[in-house]
């Protein structure tokens, strides 16, 4: 008596994972689950790359020129297509308050953070794009970091004869 309901058990529970495993099959190729927004990195020659975001967040870090230590701005992407300063996060104490002057203490970052240390950017005053056009130089080696995306090295995708590149938010069709 007791095997035939361990059968009907085992099927129920076997139909379950099916079900589940189907629906997150199609939900991933629905897009659902993404921002429906992909970051293309161009320059005057053109696109140099596109990276698509998985959620409404990504960081450019850098190496710091003054300090010699890696340094990172933390964006979240707005509504509007617009893309908010967050946090900034540094290895070094000294980036944070000295470099980017800001007026709330750092804190520690958390376990498992790229860096050290991390702060909100200033409240007074916002920083918000559209685009933005950084230097991509082999001295600042700024990499771009987008969640479920390997890190990308943007100096590596200009030459030296026109280092910089320009970030900009484009929904997808």
């Amino acid at each position: 008596m007791r095997r035939p309901l361990a059968v009907v058990v085992t099927v129920l529970v076997c139909l379950g994972v099916l079900g589940a495993v189907s629906a997150a099959a199609f939900a991933f190729s629905s897009g659902e689950g993404e921002s429906g927004r992909t970051l293309v990195i161009s320059n005057d020659d053109g696109e140099l790359a596109r990276v698509p975001l998985a959620a409404d967040s990504f960081a450019v870090s850098y190496r710091n020129s003054i300090y010699h230590s890696r340094a990172e701005e933390r964006y979240k992407v707005q509504p509007d297509g617009t893309y908010r300063l967050m946090e900034i996060a540094a290895d070094q104490l000294a980036v944070l308050e000295e470099y980017y002057g800001v007026p709330g203490a750092p804190a520690s970052a958390a376990p498992g953070d790229r860096r050290n240390y991390v702060v909100p950017p200033d409240p007074s005053r916002p920083v918000v794009f559209d685009t933005l056009s950084i230097a991509a130089t082999d001295l600042g080696q700024r990499t771009l970091h987008v969640p479920e995306q390997p890190p990308l090295a943007l100096w590596e995708l200009v030459g030296n004869d026109n280092p910089y590149v320009v970030l900009d938010i484009k929904e997808n069709p």
